[in-house]
């Protein structure tokens, strides 16, 4: 579904077309922006099962109209029982990414769609929540149609993936995933998610289906306990903000990589980046990631366990510190930390210019693989992003949030357009986001050059040991020899628009009322007028 979607009504964008469906159906039923963003990460949450879903965690970034910017964070903590003895007792030197053990920390999505219904309701939002889910509930009772993206998609670990608890009996057939077009139906989801709609979002955690959750996740033997489901809620925080010289950025607080996106975006402004897509605009960018990933991978960690205030990153004298260390000509050797997880990014806008960025995961593919049977729930593995030093600063421990790569942006051009923009991918999400960002706001890219323009991925691609930097074949070749004479060590993509690169997205408000909008090639959505 490769389009630019233009209205004055309202524009949606999702890696999944089905959900691109449901937000235009809402804001055409008079729904706002929240409302949209509740429908489509429900649907989703059922069409991009290997991707996301309500076991996973989610993060909100919304500007009204009046200027207020709204965050909610909604990830989960540690349950109860992940202490490093007992993992070192089960024989683990590591978080297990697959499994019962894996499957470590509280969902928190169901949680951060609570608290966005109090700021649909807020903005004057009036449609139910049995309307809101009625389309997930529906995909998932009566089936959808594999899209090639998720049927193409090769799990890490597969082995341990498909002994996990539950996962064969929901999501395989003959011991194979559904294949292209093939209808996968979800029954005990439809359950869940029509119980939610009856009950209300809190009975995830404090109702029916929290209990039946609790007892599945107590009888495959992981951490998080009947006490962690009921003790658990989304909030409201102030969101990360940095000012530029086109406008402000606002983006999530750690333990989400929010700060390394706002960081890059800040060290690039100050860089000279040449031509639009040139050897400087390229090496600059990747050069500005790796000033910020150094301070990310040094600083982020559970919010409570800070050594610094994260806004300092982003004053100007501190960009202009993290520029001055950029060299032109010269690549900085990098031997990056490994960043993986598999992400949905949204976007919607409405009629009012309320702009709503979301992020939604179970980290890896499928999470933990742990399918609870009773509710049809796959649990993620976002546990898997602690470590077992006890010297760490994202040491495993109760009650400890991991560290996050979710991070969803919003912009306000000082010419008044309003942007909302991301992508999935690990740490290539805040790399995606500045590539299409600074094509956009910074070169005057329309949004379809911005996105589909060839991108890159610095570090581990998915299930590589290798932490160079992965490029398009798109590229120019006098491009591509300057990067290696500058000392970056490049490995080519195989594909031309690659996943490895993300599912980018972008929607603008102008401020005559008209808002574009459009989802990546790369992924199995698009974007919607209503």
């Amino acid at each position: 579904m490769l389009n630019l979607a233009t209205s004055t009504r309202g524009v949606v964008a999702a890696p999944h077309s089905l959900a691109v469906e449901t937000g235009r159906s809402i804001l055409a039923e008079g729904g706002n922006a929240w409302e949209a963003m509740i429908a489509m990460a429900a649907t989703i949450a059922v069409t991009y099962p290997h991707m996301n879903g309500i076991g996973g965690d989610a993060f909100w970034v919304v500007r009204e109209p009046d200027g207020r910017v709204a965050y909610i964070e909604a990830c989960g903590p540690a349950g109860q029982g992940t202490t490093i003895d007992a993992y070192e007792n089960a024989g683990f030197d590591a978080v297990p990414a697959r499994g019962p053990l894996g499957a470590a920390t509280v969902a928190g999505a169901v949680s951060g769609w609570e608290k966005a219904l109090e700021g649909a309701r807020m903005a004057g939002g009036r449609l139910p929540l049995d309307v809101l889910l009625s389309d997930a509930i529906g995909h998932a009772r009566d089936g959808y149609r594999v899209s090639a993206g998720q049927a193409g998609n090769q799990p890490k670990l597969r082995d341990a993936l498909f002994a996990a608890p539950g996962f064969a009996d929901h999501y395989l057939t003959d011991g194979k995933l559904a294949g292209a077009g093939e209808t996968l139906k979800q029954p005990a989801l439809a359950a869940t998610l029509d119980q939610l709609s009856r009950a209300g979002l809190r009975d995830f955690y404090r109702g029916d289906v929290g209990r039946e959750m609790a007892a599945d996740l107590e009888r495959i033997g992981s951490p998080v306990t009947r006490d962690d489901l009921r003790r658990y809620e989304a909030r409201f925080r102030d969101p990360l903000t940095v000012r530029l010289k086109l406008g402000q950025v606002w983006n999530a607080q750690p333990p989400t990589q929010g700060l390394a996106a706002l960081m890059i975006l800040g060290i690039a402004e100050q860089l000279d980046l040449g031509r639009m897509d040139g050897v400087d605009f390229v090496h600059g960018l990747v050069e500005a990631t790796k000033r910020a990933f150094l301070v990310r991978d040094r600083f982020i960690t559970d919010p409570r366990d800070l050594d610094h205030d994260p806004a300092s990153f982003l004053t100007p004298e501190r960009l202009a510190s993290e520029a001055a260390k950029v060299v032109r000509d010269r690549a900085l050797p990098w031997p990056a930390a490994e960043g993986e997880g598999d992400t949905v990014w949204l976007g919607a806008i409405d009629g009012q210019g309320r702009a709503v960025s979301y992020i939604q995961s179970i980290y890896w593919e499928w999470g933990s693989g742990c399918v609870l049977p009773k509710t049809g729930v796959v649990w993620q593995n976002r546990g898997a992003g602690f470590s077992m030093d006890r010297r760490s600063h994202n040491r495993l421990a109760p009650g400890r949030m991991p560290f996050h790569t979710l991070n969803p942006p919003v912009a306000a051009l000082k010419d008044g357009r309003v942007v909302t923009y991301g992508s999935h991918g690990g740490d290539g999400q805040p790399q995606t986001q500045a590539a299409i960002f600074a094509r956009y706001a910074g070169f005057g890219a329309s949004i379809e050059q911005a996105i589909t323009a060839p991108r890159w991925r610095l570090g581990r691609a998915w299930g590589d040991a290798e932490t160079s930097l992965k490029m398009e074949p798109r590229f120019e070749g006098e491009l591509l020899d300057e990067m290696l004479r500058r000392g970056h060590e490049v490995d080519m993509l195989d594909e031309p628009f690659s996943s490895e690169t993300g599912h980018a997205g972008m929607i603008v408000w102008h401020p005559d009322g008209r808002i574009e909008g459009m989802h990546d090639p790369r992924a199995d959505g698009g974007a919607l007028g209503a």
